[in-house]
């Protein structure tokens, strides 16, 4: 028998379970399709969907400020930094142009300290990528506090990285300083931080369920698959005994032994979108992980690339979400029935990687 690690089974909205799919069936040794299921993102379309940057350009033109002006692009609604500049760009130009002179490239990269007047547009077309020490210079010229500074080194790593693993690296990177940003400011409160587990939280859940587990950090740490360290299992076994996810008993004969306390996330709608992302990110890179170290007779990864309609699309995804309430409540019957083997990941995605064109259809 065998535990499956399902994420508690929450459909906030469209980014729920997902599986990367890819034109043909490919079979599991030639797959580089990963599989993304976890808490669902509350959020008003599938993740990303089909191109957030249009989202924010349309609220960028269409929102403006009592005084007339648009608001400013915020960093942190960006996954595509050349789009970033792009409405930085178009918002200086409509906020600090003067009737004497229009705020121009030139302008910028004088604010820059860089001689070519018209870098900032080889950028934005993407015919000219950043080094790091241009990505400095573009930050002072974009006027960033020294954290936005490290979110816009992050977001442009991931923009330029062109190897899927160097991308995913990024993004989990890029997530992570925005999670903390948000802790850091206040937009997430403490209480918010501690009520989604890390992967880490999850696994070691799950592993209640598992045959043979002994619950000493060090015999957790040896049977952890991903990269962590002893410490980082000691200190999230405690956390989640402490948080009242976990309970930790000891016989008379000296024997611990943990069980589930209650589920991991009780009121999925008030999770933090931040942490959700974060946590998202994190399955996403164990799946690549996954990718290259175990045999393909230990893992199943599928992909098929194919053009869907919408309704096709919402039907496949309604599928999609009905299977894996299927599997997860007939493994929680199996494993009141006794424990499984080892504990697995289950990944699901299914998103867009094309916008519409504009003659197709509405």
């Amino acid at each position: 028998m065998e535990a499956f690690l399902l994420m508690a089974n929450i459909d906030l909205e469209n980014t729920a379970s997902e599986t990367i799919e890819t034109q043909t069936e490919i079979s599991s040794e030639l797959t580089q399709g990963s599989a993304l299921e976890a808490v669902s993102e509350p959020v008003a379309a599938s993740i990303e969907m089909p191109s957030v940057e249009n989202a924010r350009r349309l609220r960028f033109e269409g929102t403006r400020t009592p005084a007339g002006a648009p608001t400013l692009p915020a960093l942190g609604d960006y996954t595509d930094f050349r789009q970033f500049l792009k409405d930085i760009y178009a918002h200086r130009r409509i906020t600090e142009s003067t009737g004497v002179r229009s705020y121009s490239y030139s302008a910028f990269s004088a604010a820059a300290d860089i001689k070519s007047p018209n870098y900032l547009k080889l950028i934005i077309e993407g015919r000219r990528n950043l080094s790091d020490d241009m990505i400095l210079r573009f930050a002072k010229a974009l006027r960033l506090q020294k954290s936005e500074t490290e979110e816009f080194r992050a977001l442009v790593h991931y923009g330029q990285a062109t190897e899927p693993i160097q991308r995913n690296q990024y993004l989990k990177e890029l997530a992570d300083i925005r999670a903390r940003r948000a802790f850091a400011t206040g937009e997430l409160s403490p209480q918010a931080w501690e009520k989604v587990p890390s992967w880490m939280g999850w696994v070691l859940y799950a592993m209640t369920d598992q045959q043979g587990v002994s619950f000493d950090p060090s015999e957790l740490y040896r049977l952890m698959r991903a990269k962590t360290s002893p410490e980082d299992v000691r200190n999230e076994l405690n956390r989640l005994v402490v948080n009242g996810d976990l309970k930790s008993e000891t016989s008379a004969d000296g024997f611990v032994s943990v069980s589930k306390a209650r589920d991991l996330i009780d009121s999925p709608q008030e999770l933090p979108v931040e942490m959700i992302r974060k946590l998202q990110a994190e399955l996403i890179y164990l799946g690549i992980e996954s990718l290259f170290r175990d045999s393909p007779k230990e893992r199943e990864f599928g992909a098929m690339t194919i053009a869907m309609t919408q309704s096709e699309f919402e039907q496949v995804r309604f599928e999609l979400r009905q299977m894996r309430k299927r599997i997860q409540k007939d493994l929680k019957m199996k494993r009141e029935a006794g424990p499984g083997e080892r504990v697995y990941q289950m990944n699901v995605q299914l998103f867009p990687v094309t916008d519409k064109s504009e003659g197709g259809l509405a």
